[in-house]
């Protein structure tokens, strides 16, 4: 005789209603991205579609609490609004957003298949009625079709084609590659991608690095190569904890004699994705703002990608090992591997302070955390005072890593604030305030 078992929980809203679950998600996107080894700036493309997604979707079941994105954002003009009369629920539906523009903007078909399939599986474990189910999914549908299509208008496929950097190894100060790969310049061209809230990739324009000049120890450069050569070879274990902490490279290549092969960590991005999880989850915040702190996040962190490329293939500043390679010890070598584009501005710091503004705004000043994310890669956990006090850290951790001037580094901080400070000023989200 066959036994069947019924099914008698029906507490779906508790289990969707939980803003772990979100984070959860994210977290399995950021293990997708990871697996993937897909740049810090490609990634950023990633989270920040997802989230929109799932953002809309929560949107529209809290239109008391949430505006959309549409009409504020570069190119999205419309997103679908819920069918009257049909019973939704939107954090399900959410995730299911989420999961499909995370999976699709860049990824393989089925990246994302299992998780999705466990989600829909815990709904309907859990009582979620056919109907609701039915219709959850029908406006997540409908919602991911309007941003994908969104997506594909912001310039990304075009730059797959664009032309390569093109080394110029006979000026000593512009960017050649490094070792160990030597791989060529990522995402030359990010600074034609589509912004959100800048009005051009060029809105917050740098002002110049320090004039190249290895022969005048009285120049303001010479003095920058003797800071970092000086420090990156007294470094303490503190320092060097701070250094590994925001290491962040999505694909190291380990070079063992003839040996070679990568290690994978979160990138930049994801990083900060997880500790937006880890500020959610210590203010207890309820699942539609724990996906806005999710949302503002990625926004800032994609435009201050784009600001920052800009800046970098403007300037092709050459990097600090290049430099004292070649002039100063040839045995030198980096705490950390040079990422392969040039040295100012600086990406990690760039993002990390706009990440940081954002999540302040979210959450507020003087917000103090610990940041678990590196457990999982064998690195023990940092706690800080506010975000803030995180993006400022970040500042030292690449200096620290010989992979960035000091001065670049509070260059980039400075503007990654500004792109963030620009999103708070042009965006409404929240209904009851920023």
């Amino acid at each position: 005789m066959q036994l069947i078992a019924c099914n008698t929980k029906k507490d779906y809203k508790t289990i969707f209603n939980d803003s772990k679950l979100y984070s959860n998600t994210v977290h399995e996107l950021n293990k997708v991205v990871m697996g993937n080894n897909f740049s810090p700036i490609v990634a950023s493309r990633n989270y920040l579609y997802a989230n929109v997604a799932a953002y809309e979707v929560i949107a529209a079941g809290y239109p008391n609490q949430y505006y959309s994105l549409a009409g504020q954002l570069h190119g999205l003009t419309t997103v679908p609004k819920p069918v009257a009369g049909k019973t939704i629920n939107y954090e399900f539906s959410a995730l299911m957003a989420f999961c499909t523009l995370g999976e699709s903007v860049t990824f393989p078909e089925g990246s994302m298949d299992d998780y999705v399939n466990s989600l829909k599986k815990l709904a309907k474990d859990h009582g979620m009625p056919s109907d609701i189910y039915e219709n959850s999914l029908e406006y997540a549908n409908s919602v991911s079709k309007v941003i994908m299509s969104w997506s594909k208008k912001d310039n990304y496929a075009e730059t797959r084609s664009m032309e390569r950097y093109n080394v110029q190894a006979d000026d000593p100060s512009r960017w050649v590659p490094t070792p160990p790969a030597y791989a060529s310049a990522v995402e030359p061209h990010w600074n034609k991608i589509r912004p959100l809230v800048m009005d051009s990739a060029a809105q917050f324009k740098a002002p110049p690095p320090f004039p190249f000049n290895i022969t005048d120890k009285k120049s303001a450069y010479y003095k920058q190569v003797m800071q970092l050569l000086d420090s990156t070879r007294h470094l303490s274990d503190e320092q060097k904890h701070i250094t590994e902490f925001w290491d962040d490279n999505p694909f190291k290549l380990n070079v063992s004699g003839h040996v070679m092969y990568g290690t994978k960590k979160f990138s930049p991005p994801g990083h900060w994705m997880s500790i937006v999880g880890i500020a959610a989850e210590k203010a207890k915040a309820d699942y539609a703002t724990t996906v806005f702190a999710y949302t503002k996040t990625a926004i800032v962190l994609f435009d201050s990608f784009i600001q920052c490329w800009n800046e970098k293939f403007t300037y092709n500043t050459v990097r600090p090992e290049t430099v004292i390679n070649r002039s100063f010890d040839p045995d030198w070598q980096p705490y950390l591997q040079t990422p392969a584009f040039p040295e100012y501005t600086c990406g990690h710091s760039t993002g990390s302070s706009a990440a940081a503004e954002a999540l302040t705004s979210v959450f507020g000043d003087n917000f103090a955390y610990t940041d678990s994310s590196e457990l999982e890669f064998g690195i023990k956990s940092r706690s800080y005072k506010s975000f803030n006090d995180a993006a400022m850290e970040n500042t030292w951790a690449r200096f620290y890593g010989g992979l960035h001037f000091h001065p670049t580094c509070l260059s980039s901080n400075k503007y990654g604030k500004e792109v963030a400070q620009l999103v708070d000023e042009r965006l409404n989200m929240k209904k009851s305030g920023k």
